[in-house]
């Protein structure tokens, strides 16, 4: 639990938060069902983590099944499922992006709602569109950070240094504050790639490694031209999940600055044939789509 910097309040949630922000969803899931929400909001609060962190390890059906559309079904999950769907069902997606204007008429006013608006519009490189529904929610860190990720994708990073300000002044201790931060510190490159890799390394060394720190971390060393410690980096990600395409685009790029550059051109076709999940990684980390 955690007092928040703002209200004073505990959040019981903390946990289940940060555990989802660093990638460690397995973790996120079992914090989360451990809790005995005291509120039905709690209880929606936390489920709403639940069924992203099983979208997250992309198990669509998850969130499919369980989450039933009935007349009282909350905005926020029935946003999560429609995320879920687009994902997990790509025969689907035209019938979700139709969704989304009623969606947002009818929960304007729901953070979770904007943002799975938004991340399903960012799969369709439409981050224009995407930050008109982020920008009715410049309360919620989320939102905010997403704002963020949407205007480096635009490349946009004067813009996208001003939201993560506007972050710091909502929660500054908060570790989605901090990576975001380190987010906008790899946009601009050069010297403070440095201070990138210290926030990543400082949550790796705080709460164990994930396959999104050890990305993290290896984009930063691959900017820097350190492809020795990045290709570790990389080798100990893909001991983790040798089928995430993210570790593979970066595993792809240390062999083709090192050695072996062939290595990896199956996988790497792989990885192109799940376009969609390249371009969530190419948001993430500032790049670009080759």
């Amino acid at each position: 639990m955690c007092a928040n910097a703002n209200q004073g309040t505990v959040d019981d949630l903390f946990n289940v938060k940060n555990a989802f922000y660093i990638g460690s969803y397995q973790q996120c899931i079992t914090e989360a069902l451990a809790l005995r929400p005291s509120s039905k909001q709690e209880k929606l609060d936390r489920d709403v983590y639940v069924y992203r962190a099983y979208i997250a390890q992309k198990k669509f059906t998850v969130a499919l099944e369980e989450i039933k559309l009935e007349n009282d079904t909350p905005g926020p999950l029935v946003s999560v499922r429609m995320l879920a769907e687009y994902l997990g069902k790509p025969d689907k997606r035209d019938s979700v992006m139709d969704q989304l204007p009623s969606l947002f008429e009818k929960y304007s006013s729901e953070p979770i709602c904007l943002l799975m608006a938004a991340m399903i519009l960012a799969h369709e490189q439409n981050f224009e569109e995407a930050l008109r529904y982020l920008h009715h929610s410049a309360d919620s860190l989320e939102c905010l950070a997403m704002t963020v990720c949407c205007l480096l994708a635009l490349n946009r990073i004067d813009v996208a240094k001003e939201a993560a300000k506007e972050m710091q002044s909502l929660d500054e201790d908060s570790l989605l504050t901090q990576m975001t931060n380190a987010w906008v510190n790899i946009a601009l490159g050069r010297e403070h790639l440095q201070d990138a890799l210290f926030t990543f390394q400082e949550m790796i060394d705080k709460y164990g490694s994930t396959s999104l720190l050890l990305n993290a971390l290896a984009c930063c060393q691959i900017m820097m031209g350190n492809y020795e410690e990045a290709e570790r980096v990389v080798n100990e990600s893909l001991e983790k999940d040798s089928n995430n395409a993210e570790v593979i685009v970066d595993a792809c790029c240390v062999y083709l600055d090192v050695k072996n550059r062939g290595l990896y051109v199956k996988s790497l076709a792989y990885v192109l044939a799940l376009l969609t999940v390249i371009i969530e990684y190419c948001v993430k980390f500032c790049l670009r789509p080759i």
